[in-house]
């Protein structure tokens, strides 16, 4: 399963989120829980939540680039690193990076089922060209 689970979960990060209204649907296991330790504090979602926070981004961002650094599987887990650049709807022309994540999901029945993820947001001190290069990918 190790393989498979980790093309899901590949093809969840290159999927266009903000065009595309079935990508939660076709990804996520309707009994979805995300365990995300972020810079405000720990946050326990389930895929309706995850559906309303993916509607904010919508509403939020012009566009939405992940560049993703590591892509290991063990079995049916895959752990991701990545990192989030925005375009806003008033600055169109600039991309921001805005955030580090670094995640491991659970595959269960072809979907993404069970996730542990910590969040950092960007700062000035980001050393991206040297901690960003493919690593298993």
């Amino acid at each position: 399963m190790s393989s498979k689970a980790k093309d899901i979960v590949k093809d969840f990060y290159k999927s266009d989120i903000l065009k595309d209204h079935t990508v939660l649907e076709r990804f996520f296991h309707p009994e979805l829980v995300l365990i995300w330790n972020s810079a405000n504090g720990l946050s326990i979602m389930n895929y309706d939540d995850i559906v309303k926070f993916f509607d904010e981004v919508r509403r939020s961002y012009n566009d939405l680039r992940i560049e993703v650094s590591h892509l290991l599987a063990d079995g049916d887990h895959v752990t991701i690193r990545y990192k989030y650049y925005i375009r806003t709807m008033e600055n169109p022309d600039e991309e921001l990076g805005i955030a580090h994540f670094i995640a491991i999901w659970e595959v269960k029945d072809g979907k993404i089922y069970r996730g542990h993820q910590v969040s950092q947001p960007v700062t000035a001190n980001d050393d991206t060209t040297e901690s960003y290069h493919r690593v298993k990918v």
